[in-house]
């Protein structure tokens, strides 16, 4: 068969145990040369019976999964790549709810299921924004609208984090866009304080870069290592070619799928959430790149790959 195109047609090409085992062997090796991903020994032996390689080297047994964010599930291959493939192309995420009735597993399962395919989908942060274009520099605040929030839960949240007004309950995002790339980084932050702020760009562009955002105080003195503009929105949202539109643009997708989709997203799991949100909008289709869903599918399962998250991590992080 021809590799899939449609949701359709993955669901039909991954059905098949063996093809979904060969795709994966070839995404991980496509070389067809196989090491060992706990020694890198390419000595090996293959248990057809099993699907599984004896490796020569450390004489431990693996399979196509370990080493992957799928190790140690005892969920098919089949599944998996559905999941991959709907979180990568539906533009406004999948909850854990419809794929849990999309694929025939729990919701709980469901849920761990997204949250791995998530920490694959985490972008690459190497290099610099700002070698070619300019880059817009931008915050938000997620969360819940404090105008509804119960008066008592709304006490206890503003004791928590001492915020008030219509901040309660919310969490800081920073986040910038390079034009040139085309693409945009997005962080959780612990606070919206100049030095917090500053320091995100310092270490996400490269000096003396253009560098346009809002007349927000907390970029008051980006001058001294960038060409820093700044668009007045009180006044005015453009002004030629300074503006944030396009990380804003990037703010309304996000909110969208948080609001629309997921519903309630605690702070400790959103970094995660703006991964998923990020990677369809970094690999999105245009004119230049004209990307397919079969080719987004392809770069989250070659991410998948020496990533690992667990479930004792997943919910320790929301007791700390």
């Amino acid at each position: 068969m021809k590799k899939p195109v449609t949701l359709q047609q993955a669901i039909v090409y991954f059905g098949d145990p063996d093809r979904a085992f060969e795709y994966a062997k070839w995404m991980r090796w496509p070389d067809d040369k196989v090491t060992c991903p706990r020694c890198d020994s390419d000595s090996n032996s293959f248990v057809s019976t099993r699907k599984l390689w004896f490796c020569k080297g450390c004489k431990k047994q693996f399979t196509v999964k370990v080493g992957t964010i799928f190790e140690d599930s005892p969920i098919g291959l089949d599944k998996w790549m559905t999941a991959v493939w709907m979180i990568c192309n539906c533009k406004n995420g999948i909850s854990s709810y419809e794929l849990h009735r999309s694929i025939g597993v729990t919701q709980k399962s469901a849920w761990f299921m997204l949250h791995r395919i998530r920490e694959a989908m985490k972008s690459d942060a190497s290099h610099k924004f700002g070698f070619g274009g300019p880059v817009e520099a931008d915050e938000v605040y997620i969360g819940p609208n404090p105008a509804k929030m119960h008066k008592s839960r709304k006490a206890q949240v503003q004791a928590r984090d001492g915020l008030k007004g219509g901040y309660v309950g919310k969490t800081a995002v920073h986040g910038m866009l390079d034009r040139e790339l085309r693409q945009v980084r997005a962080k959780v932050m612990p606070n919206v304080k100049r030095e917090t702020l500053q320091n995100a760009i310092l270490n996400n562009v490269t000096p003396f870069a253009r560098v346009y955002t809002d007349e927000a105080m907390q970029y008051d003195g980006l001058s001294r290592q960038f060409v820093h503009k700044v668009i007045n929105h009180s006044h005015e949202y453009v002004n030629g070619n300074v503006h944030t539109q396009g990380i804003e643009n990037f703010w309304s997708l996000l909110k969208r799928g948080l609001r629309g989709t997921y519903v309630a997203v605690e702070p400790f799991h959103l970094d995660r959430y703006l991964s998923e949100q990020v990677f369809r909008f970094n690999n999105r289709a245009t004119k230049d790149n004209p990307l397919t869903d079969e080719d987004r599918f392809a770069l989250a399962m070659i991410q998948t790959v020496g990533r690992r998250l667990t479930y004792t991590q997943l919910t320790w992080q929301g007791a700390d």
